[in-house]
């Protein structure tokens, strides 16, 4: 089990990274199973307007894994933590928060912790809850999430491999799905399962209806993780929110479609400046 072992400065724990030279600061926050260099297709249309901050969260990329704490990080409030961590080590006000996947419901719920830090949102194939429930489409029975589970468990290597190009999808750029696997397997096995439990059996369906920011939700066409009803759901049920349908296919948009984020990104931050 792996538990927190010393106390680290925030910006080294979580490896931030600031790019930029504008007065408004956009955080991006990476999904399961990446880290901050999956930004790196997005992030230079923004660097002459906004500052930009980039962070890993513990057990992830360039992080300290000493400061790694199994039980913190069981649930997404440890790395709703570590969101506002950065945010008050920083003196962060204002910010524009980007959100890939598990991260925009971490982002939520950072949000509705201390809304003070923050002024917009935005959420990539992001979902309140993976599970089907009755009339609620979340893409996945619960067996299913099990076995996903049981599989990290016994072949690792192999679920990775397995998933990460399906994940990825758009087959016809094979290099796309390779690095996410590759993202996959360089994650500390025991991280990563309790990572995917925290967030594949998450349920936050309930905690959207306090939301107060401002927010942009990109769903995909295409996406085994998120499927459109998902963005459905959160049009409905997701106070102060715009929904974007994408041309954009599969679970990685800011990788495999960077240009129309971008533009959806830019339309939003101009609309929300100018209202």
């Amino acid at each position: 089990m792996l538990t927190q072992k010393t106390a680290f400065p925030i910006s080294i724990r979580n490896n931030v990274k600031i790019l930029g030279s504008g007065s408004q600061t956009i955080l991006f926050a990476n999904g399961f199973g990446c880290d901050q260099n999956m930004w790196r297709y997005v992030t230079p249309s923004f660097e002459a307007d906004y500052r930009i901050i980039l962070f890993d969260y513990v057990g992830s990329g360039g992080s300290d894994i000493a400061a790694y704490d199994s039980l913190r990080y069981s649930t997404l409030r440890g790395y709703t933590k570590d969101v506002l961590e950065i945010c008050q080590e920083l003196d962060l006000s204002n910010v524009i928060f980007v959100g890939h996947s598990v991260s925009g419901m971490v982002g939520l719920l950072a949000a509705i912790e201390q809304p003070k830090f923050f002024s917009k949102m935005i959420m990539i194939s992001p979902s309140p809850c993976y599970i089907n429930n009755g009339d609620y489409i979340g893409g996945f029975e619960r067996k299913d999430i099990e076995g996903l589970l049981e599989m990290m468990d016994k072949n690792y290597i192999g679920w990775a491999n397995f998933l990460g190009p399906h994940i990825m999808s758009n087959a016809d750029r094979p290099q796309l799905g390779e690095e996410l696997t590759e993202s996959f397997c360089s994650t500390d096995p025991l991280i990563a399962r309790n990572f995917a439990e925290a967030t594949f059996l998450s349920d936050n369906r309930q905690d959207l209806s306090l939301n107060t920011i401002e927010t942009l939700v990109l769903q995909s066409s295409e996406d085994m993780i998120a499927p459109t009803e998902i963005g459905e759901y959160l049009a409905s049920n997701l106070p102060h929110s715009t929904l974007q349908f994408m041309d954009a296919t599969g679970h990685c948009p800011h990788m495999s479609h960077p240009e129309e984020v971008i533009g959806l990104m830019k339309n939003f931050l101009v609309r929300e400046s100018n209202a």
